[in-house]
């Protein structure tokens, strides 16, 4: 196991080694019957070569092209930003490879989770009501409806750190004023209130603003009323009150058009204010409340039933990466997502930027060429539009990416596409598509986190995985985003933000499939509402749609 050994070569033709722990420079690493005399210190997560490299020369990892040396490479160098630069191999229309190796799922075979039956077949994995503007120009009657309806109704959140403050005002107040301060160490408890919801059914009024819906292109206000009608469909969502102000480019119109596309026969409850219809901002707000309420008394009605597990559609995203991610995290949820797709679920693997380098092979996965030719033209257009903007692919890694090992986009994207496991590709969505196929799904968004999140529910999306080294408390309004970190310290030190640690397979206690098994285990208590996640008890709820303009 990884735990009991310093170093890693992820596939047998790589030509660069991964540090697991801190080496120091002139120290000797013993590997495959070789000395390596260590010319750099190599932090752990990072890379050396195993070979001497010369200028121009391949770094291969993960079997596949991640860079080039820019000048040339002895052996036991530290690669950095400083002596390689991204590369990746070109892709093309090949043969299908299709076959997989089949994990072994009887422990799951008859499984359940419990969750809410919708008419069209999906089951939520939680009961919440929306509340959403068609144009940014609603946002405020948006915040208006939260502030009336959450305290009321039970839902609003704990004011955690409202009593800190007020002692630190108290403090000032004093004659002994700022230096009191500065000494003072608050040892009590804040006193948390909080109210039963009146609906015991419905798991909260989720309200999701934007900055979209007029002012922009007609593609953008089509992609919103597209993104929008995803999570109305949603079968986490038991109805929905949405607000326009009616010359807004978002029509309602277009909104519905959306929602009859992913749900001809849509049933559950939805009210359509328009502002410039109903006059003044008391009818506006009085007749949504009046209505929101008529929805929920109906939603609470319906509870959570057995359900089989191929109604999980899991998402796969990862933020904060590190160079732990494609060794641990990433992989593990690899094989749950195997597993799932073995018992006939859903899996959506997004963020295309971060699947450069990898585009042959999963162009190869997919079962039907027109599907691998969609895939390939959506990475080319995507590409070649952040090159007009000045910000190819190769500008995706962030400086904390860079910094904990992950210098070229490919060496990102090669352990990111981890996550998708080893099952064919079903299926290829352009954002904001629904999924339809069970199996593996691609889906057209950016990396960036939140944007790549929220288009995976979109799509259906009623769990989703999110693997991080570095710690981010990224969650989504409707569903549970599981944290998943890739490594010890970072579970211990983010105890409130993250979920699960997969640092167990670099400390060697678990193998990847442990891992992966443990992951769905979970995800079944999660999906039956046996556990929660951190995000949602801190009510993270990133909801932030794509403009389809250039967003790495």
């Amino acid at each position: 196991m990884p735990g009991k050994q310093k170093v890693l070569q992820v596939h047998p033709s790589d030509n660069v080694i991964v540090a697991l722990k801190d080496l120091a420079k002139d120290e000797i690493i013993q590997f495959k019957g070789n000395a390596y005399h260590l010319i750099d210190s190599v932090p752990a997560k990072h890379k050396f070569t195993i070979t001497h490299i010369p200028k121009d020369g391949s770094i291969i990892m993960y079997g596949v092209l991640v860079g080039k040396a820019t000048i040339d490479l002895p052996v036991a160098c530290k690669i950095t930003t400083e002596n390689i630069r991204h590369a990746s191999d070109g892709f093309k229309l090949g043969n299908r490879k299709t076959n997989w190796q089949i994990p072994d799922i009887e422990k799951w075979r008859d499984k359940k989770f419990f969750g809410y039956h919708r008419k069209d077949g999906s089951v939520g994995t939680a009961n919440y009501w929306l509340v959403i503007p068609l144009v940014f120009c609603e946002n405020r009657n948006i915040e208006v409806l939260k502030d009336a309806l959450l305290d009321e109704l039970g839902y609003a959140r704990p004011k955690r750190y409202h009593q800190f403050t007020k002692n630190l005002a108290g403090l000032y107040k004093t004659e002994k004023g700022f230096a009191k301060i500065e000494a003072e160490i608050f040892q009590e408890q804040n006193t948390l209130e909080t109210t039963e919801p009146v609906f015991k059914n419905i798991d909260g009024i989720k309200f999701l603003t934007h900055d979209g819906g007029c002012g922009g292109t007609r593609s953008d206000a089509k992609a919103l009323c597209g993104l929008l009608a995803g999570y109305i469909v949603h079968p986490n969502c038991a109805g929905a009150t949405v607000l326009s102000l009616g010359c807004q480019n978002a029509q309602s119109s277009l909104l519905q058009e959306e929602i009859q596309k992913r749900n001809p026969h849509y049933d559950r409850p939805l009210y359509i204010l328009e502002q410039q219809v109903a006059g003044t901002e008391t009818n506006l707000i009085e007749s949504a409340i009046r209505q929101t309420f008529l929805g929920l008394v109906h939603a609470n009605e319906q509870t959570r039933k057995p359900a089989p597990i191929n109604k999980l559609v899991i998402g796969l995203e990862c933020g904060g990466s590190d160079g732990f991610s494609g060794l641990s995290a990433n992989p593990a949820i690899g094989h749950t997502s195997d597993l799932l797709v073995a018992l006939g679920g859903s899996v959506i693997l997004s963020e295309f930027p971060e699947l450069c380098g990898v585009e042959q092979e999963l162009s190869d996965r997919c079962v039907k060429e027109d599907i691998a030719n969609k895939f390939m033209h959506l990475m080319q257009v995507y590409n070649k539009r952040a090159e007009e903007s000045g910000s190819g692919f190769y500008m995706n890694p962030s400086p904390g990416n860079i910094k904990d090992g992950l210098i070229t986009d490919a060496i990102k994207s090669a352990g990111a596409a981890k996550k998708a496991g080893n099952s064919p590709v079903v299926d290829v969505l352009d954002y904001p598509e629904k999924l339809v196929v069970p199996g593996l799904n691609l889906l057209c968004t950016p990396g960036n986190d939140v944007e790549s999140t929220t288009a995976e529910v979109a799509s259906g999306a009623n769990i989703v995985l999110f693997t991080t080294g570095l710690g981010t408390p990224t969650g989504n309004p409707i569903v549970p985003v599981v944290k998943i970190a890739t490594n010890t310290v970072l579970f211990n030190k983010m105890p409130d933000i993250i979920d699960i640690n997969t640092g167990t397979i670099i400390d060697g206690l678990e193998t990847i499939e442990e891992a992966g098994e443990r992951i769905l285990d979970f995800v079944i208590e999660l999906a039956s509402g046996n556990k929660t996640v951190h995000a949602m008890h801190h009510g993270q709820d990133d909801f932030i749609p794509w403009k389809r303009g250039v967003s790495l």
